[in-house]
């Protein structure tokens, strides 16, 4: 043990001369540049992407959470009226200006979801205690909302970007079926409403990116992606400690240890191209895998320095291999449509903030 004291005392005594006699010779000009000790920023990685900063609050006051983000500064959301009587879905246009889309008494303990967009048209979801789900359609370039139907059946929301799926002139949705065994209804209607179509599948299924359906949930063992243009099935294969939950072309893999999580993967549903994205330190911060079939949205928690939030948040960059940083003290995490949105500061202080994934 002296003798290994040794040697290491007198590599370090030659380290630190050497390092010593760099900073004296080398001009300034041609210093080396400091290592990185953490992961690249978005701003670094991405300063081209757009991005925007958004108020917290409507001009009349009340607090504003987006729904959905048409572009980095032109948003959907929901707001109270300032007498608390009403729920109001609004859009909020890139120069601040606020257009009232929809409103529905806060009696009825309303709740607006489902939430999806196509190019050229909005739709949603109102539902009420004891009085259903309704879903509306919105023209985006002007115009009134349209009524499409109450008949939704046991319609089910997973927060996806895909709960509803605009596909071939209609809104998709699913619904649990009647009956003892696991069965779903693919139910649609058109876009300027009337009758509800509907088919049956045997088991518990998801909508995903059209026309695909993935398994509803987590769950050990296999679980499958389909393609209802070709009915072909992919049956995932995870291991007796692996949760799988997929995309239409990734599948997240949360490995455990015991009953902690040790990491996570993606894997495309094949099982091929597996790497590792998440240590056990961090999660999976949507419920949607692998946005734009390239970007795997990561959190983990950070030191506590006595803000409002120490959660970080990352980008894990399916193309590059690279885990980006976009920003720390983060609240709400959302992504719809290739575009991120997190907040930050509290509840009587909050600010949206934005990144359009999309031109990254």
């Amino acid at each position: 043990m002296p003798s290994y004291l040794s040697r290491a005392t007198v590599a370090l005594a030659v380290a630190l001369t050497a390092a010593v006699a760099l900073i004296v010779l080398a001009p300034t000009g041609d210093r080396a540049p400091a290592a990185r000790t953490g992961p690249v920023s978005a701003a670094e990685q991405w300063p081209g992407a757009t991005r925007a900063d958004i108020p917290g609050s409507v001009p009349d006051g009340p607090s504003y959470q987006p729904v959905w983000f048409l572009s980095a500064t032109d948003s959907i959301g929901t707001a109270p009226t300032p007498d608390a009587s009403a729920l109001r879905l609004l859009r909020r246009a890139a120069d601040g200006t606020v257009t009232e889309l929809h409103r529905v008494p806060l009696s009825g303990n309303p709740t607006y979801g489902g939430f999806t967009a196509s190019a050229d048209t909005f739709a949603f979801s109102v539902s009420v205690a004891d009085g259903g789900t309704t879903l509306y359609a919105l023209p985006l370039a002007g115009g009134a909302v349209r009524r499409l139907t109450g008949d939704t059946g046991d319609i089910v929301f997973f927060n996806s970007q895909y709960d509803m799926v605009i596909a071939e002139g209609r809104l998709h949705w699913v619904a649990v079926a009647a009956g003892d065994e696991p069965a779903t209804e693919l139910r649609s209607v058109a876009l300027t409403g009337g009758a509800v179509r509907t088919t049956v599948q045997r088991g518990a299924w998801a909508r995903a990116a059209w026309p695909y359906l993935v398994s509803a949930s987590n769950q050990l063992g296999p679980v499958q992606v389909r393609n209802l243009a070709t009915n072909r099935v992919t049956e995932v294969a995870t291991g007796g400690t692996e949760l799988a939950t997929c995309s239409s072309a990734w599948c997240r893999v949360l490995v455990l240890a015991g009953d902690a999580p040790a990491r996570t993967d993606l894997m495309r549903p094949d099982g091929t191209d597996r790497r590792r994205v998440i240590g056990g330190d961090g999660n999976a911060a949507t419920v949607d895998v692998a946005i734009l079939d390239r970007f795997e949205i990561v959190s983990a928690a950070g030191s506590d320095n006595g803000t409002t939030s120490s959660q970080q948040l990352f980008v894990h960059d399916l193309t590059t291999k690279e885990t980006v940083q976009v920003a720390t003290g983060v609240g709400v995490v959302i992504c719809r449509g290739g575009i991120l949105w997190w907040s930050t500061g509290d509840v009587d202080d909050t600010v949206w903030h934005t990144l359009d994934l999309r031109t990254v």
